[in-house]
């Protein structure tokens, strides 16, 4: 019997992730303001965050084996201390600035590579019938930390100043790994597989570039050299990091189960709503906290701003209860594109209507329905398609591209913010635009996730068999 302690340990383990980001969204209006940086510069304090968390898991997995599990996990806890304690001290001290807080923010996105070792832990220690549901909820344990991360920060933020907020997350951070260092078991010795940092340097500095260089057209243009040679240098540090891994028997990301067997439509799905979802954050943070001299924008304080995240965290957790039930009567693969499809209404509806609170809170609210409903359902899609031996990479790898989805909706999101609106400072046109943006990449997640299920065959001999 696992320890009762244990799932409460192994949620806040995944809601810190949720946590620690949230710092991020809600504050960068602020951080801008406060910081006299653009908008797009004090949105890295967010992007460098998704990018070190797509970065860091698939290593973390790898090297976070059975016996090295609890070690890792406190370990990478105490990297994310050190970052919001870097981020509270370059926000106190003026002499080190954006960079540093970047620097911090990057340190703390390891905390979003604990929810994979989190439900690896709840696969090995949950007895077979409970490990499914236990996971369900761990996948929307990030999301639901978002929500309740949102009105804490905002509060804390509020009360004592920006600081505050980061020394708030250094508290959340220190108590998940106290209780971690306690209740998460140890494990037999397993030979460990090997690590091949190479990968994870490609994948990373082709990730960086690719987002750095979509996020200075703002200032530098299109057709700018700096901009080509970012992107170019970017594409191409991707296609290497795709052809060594293809080449490789023991890769870092197996890429040809994520994408040639029945997991192709979960990770698809996984990639384009975390881009999705977080370009609807975004964008709400911004609309609320803004009031251009021709009357556009909610012009409240961050703590509203927060607040309007309470009925999304809500909403989600009744997301993911629904979906899991229904999923016990219905194909899982044909509730996702519906979870998909909720959060696409509310993005059309905060498109059109967005002049008072309450659109802002219904579209919140409809958002975590539809989010909750979405990730709920995808671990338990890649449980039922994938082998056994491989659940604990497949998991990490949806959640790898779980997180590249939010760094790419986080850059892209105020890049086409600051084209569509003439310049940094937002406009209802520009808000508009990237709304619809956003609805146009829920229905490509829509069309590509009902492509996939009527393409995708599950491996031979049914569940859990290993793929051909």
């Amino acid at each position: 019997m696992p320890p009762p302690k244990l799932l409460p340990t192994l949620l806040l383990l995944t809601t810190v992730g949720g946590i620690v980001s949230s710092l991020g969204a809600s504050l960068v209006p602020r951080i801008a303001r406060e910081l006299d940086v653009p908008l797009a510069s004090a949105q890295w304090t967010l992007t460098a965050t998704m990018i070190a968390a797509a970065v860091s898991t698939p290593l973390i997995g790898r090297y976070a084996v059975a016996h090295r599990r609890r070690t890792t996990i406190v370990l990478g806890l105490g990297v994310v201390i050190v970052g919001t304690v870097l981020s509270a001290l370059a926000i106190e001290i003026s002499a080190l600035g954006l960079p540093v807080l970047i620097a911090g923010r990057a340190a703390q996105g390891i905390g979003m590579a604990m929810a994979p070792l989190a439900m690896a832990v709840a696969r090995d220690v949950f007895p077979p019938e409970r490990a499914s549901s236990v996971m369900a909820v761990l996948s929307v344990g990030m999301v639901t930390g978002a929500g309740v991360g949102y009105p804490l920060a905002a509060l804390v933020a509020q009360i004592g100043g920006l600081a505050a907020a980061f020394w708030f997350g250094t508290i959340i951070s220190l108590l998940t790994l106290m209780l971690s260092a306690r209740y998460v078991p140890s494990a037999p010795f397993a030979a460990p597989a090997p690590v091949n940092a190479t990968d994870a340097l490609l994948l990373g500095a082709g990730t960086v570039a690719l987002l750095l260089g979509v996020s200075r057209t703002t200032s530098w243009g299109w057709d700018d050299p700096r901009t080509l040679t970012l992107l170019a240098t970017g594409s191409a540090a991707v296609a290497l990091w795709v052809r060594v891994s293809l080449a490789r028997t023991n890769p870092l990301v197996d890429l040809r189960l994520a994408f040639t067997t029945a997991a192709a439509g979960p990770n698809i799905a996984g990639l384009l709503a975390g881009a999705g979802m977080y370009m609807g954050l975004t964008l709400l943070m911004v609309l609320v906290q803004t009031r251009t001299p021709e009357g556009w924008g909610l012009g409240s304080s961050v703590l509203v701003a927060g607040l309007l995240l309470v009925p999304y965290s809500v909403m989600s957790v009744l997301g993911s209860r629904v979906s899991l039930l229904v999923g016990r009567y219905v194909d899982p693969a044909k509730v996702l594109p519906f979870g998909c499809a909720i959060y696409l209404i509310s993005t059309v509806f905060l498109a059109f209507r967005h002049d008072r609170i309450w659109h802002a809170v219904v579209a919140m609210a409809v958002a975590g329905l539809g989010s909750g409903g979405t990730f709920a359902t995808l671990p338990v899609l890649l449980v039922r398609v994938v082998p056994v031996a491989e659940t604990s990479s497949a998991l990490a790898f949806n959640q790898v591209l779980r997180y590249f989805g939010f760094a790419v909706g986080s850059a892209l999101v105020v890049t086409v913010l600051t084209l569509a609106s003439g310049g940094p400072t937002p406009t209802e046109r520009g808000f508009v635009v990237a709304s619809l943006l956003n609805a146009a990449m829920w229905v490509v997640a829509i069309v590509a996730i009902c492509g996939f299920g009527r393409r995708a065959r599950l491996p031979p001999g049914g569940p859990g068999s290993p793929p051909r």
